[in-house]
């Protein structure tokens, strides 16, 4: 294979993911924006009437929200401060204190004494087979009483209208699931290189309007620090019971509901909610890692993602390198494979409030990601277990599980 024809593919790589995110960033709007432009194209007065009898505060636009929470006395109080700031609808909250040994359940029990819309809950053992956090979610899920289920990271925080933004999202769009990426909080530098890569991913490898026109499983995707779901397609179709040895709920979870028949969708939640996932280096290796094996790390996955990742999201800025000894053509095919993959990016640092800087590194953080989607397949394949909050997960020799279990018991 020629140069010349060598860089045509690159542009090819680059300029499809780039064509799919510039027309997917029209349909992953935020909710208000999605709410009222159905309502603008349905003013039949039976509409009407219904939207006035479900109007917020009304039994069926009850929410409960369901925080799975171990070792959380950093985040909760803030997190359930946030919650409860929403007064425009009923609400319960429910914390599941996952056999904390931090303050975590003495600070919800604080909390609780002054709002009765909040109640702590303790979590029973882990059973055999269960992730942690999938576990806690069907606990909470039990103990939940209204129509619709607000499943949230502890490190998640609500705007003050969040959550009857979010009901009326689900409302009209007549869907049993939905899901949103929070505004992501950056601190180290692993964190504002590699987490905007969140919305590249979703936004250039995903056709929103094909999973809006289908309940096909494949062409699915969520962000598991932040669902809301119907209580009633949560039960018919098992809910994380389901997915009771997943580490990847944001996956698993809008599959498992299009298994059963049902619709799922996505909406930007950048002005929705925010959340610090990581604060260190090593927690944003380690919590990428985790599920990747679920997602592009899987064995299926990873070899295509791989080549339209590197081919064209690294290699343009390569050639472009090497400028000087490129003809003109060469040099006009490689300037735009570099455009084409800048331009989500530098588009994504406004839309998602993300660092410049982020974008401009592009192609090192891509590779940081890669590398770390490698890393998780290999100990995969190599029998490592999965470590997660002071558990581990995977058949692994009693004496490997024993040092894992040792080490985060140190771990903060």
């Amino acid at each position: 294979m020629n140069l010349t024809v060598l860089l045509f593919v690159v542009c090819i790589l680059s300029v499809t993911p780039c064509g799919l995110f510039l027309l997917n960033l029209k349909l992953y709007r935020r909710t208000d924006k999605a709410i009222r432009r159905k309502r603008r194209s349905s003013l039949d007065g039976k509409r009407q009437n219904q939207q006035v009898a479900n109007a917020p505060g009304s039994r069926e636009d009850a929410v409960s929200v369901l925080i799975p929470a171990r070792n959380e006395e950093r985040n909760i109080r803030d997190a359930i401060a946030a919650v409860l700031a929403n007064r425009d609808l009923n609400l319960e909250l429910i914390v599941l204190d996952d056999h904390s040994t931090d303050g975590t359940a003495k600070i919800v029990s604080e909390m609780a004494r002054r709002d009765s819309r909040l109640r702590v809950e303790s979590a029973p053992l882990l059973p055999a087979g269960w992730c942690g956090k999938q576990h806690a979610c069907a606990i909470l899920a039990q103990h939940a009483m209204h129509p619709y289920f607000v499943f949230l990271d502890a490190d998640v925080r609500l705007a003050p209208d969040a959550l009857r933004r979010m009901v009326a999202f689900v409302r009209e769009k007549d869907v049993a699931l939905a899901s949103g990426v929070p505004l992501q909080k950056l601190g180290t530098f692993s964190e504002w290189l590699l987490l905007p890569l969140i919305h590249f991913v979703l936004l250039a490898f995903l056709p929103i309007r094909w999973m809006r026109q289908t309940t096909a499983p494949e062409c699915s995707a969520g962000c598991g620090q932040l669902f809301i779901a119907r209580r009633d397609a949560y039960q018919a179709c098992g809910g994380h019971a389901k997915i009771r040895d997943s580490l990847h709920d944001g996956i698993r979870l809008p599959r498992l509901f299009r298994k059963a028949g049902f619709r799922t969708d996505l909406f930007d939640a950048t002005d929705l909610a925010t959340c610090r996932m990581f604060h260190s280096n090593g927690e944003v290796w380690r919590g990428l890692a985790r599920n990747a094996t679920e997602g592009l790390a899987a064995p299926k996955t990873i070899l295509p993602m791989t080549i339209f990742l590197l081919g064209g999201q690294v290699l343009p800025f390569f050639f472009l390198t090497l400028s000087l000894s490129l003809s003109h053509k060469q040099f006009l095919l490689a300037l735009l494979a570099v455009a084409c993959a800048l331009l989500p990016r530098l588009i994504a640092s406004r839309r998602f409030r993300q660092p410049i800087l982020s974008a401009l590194l592009h192609p090192f953080a891509v590779i940081g990601l890669l590398s770390i989607q490698w890393y998780a397949l290999l100990t995969s394949l190599a029998g490592r277990p999965r470590q997660w909050r002071g558990r581990v997960y995977g058949s692994v020799p009693s004496s490997i599980e024993n040092k894992a279990w040792r080490f985060h018991s140190r771990t903060p």
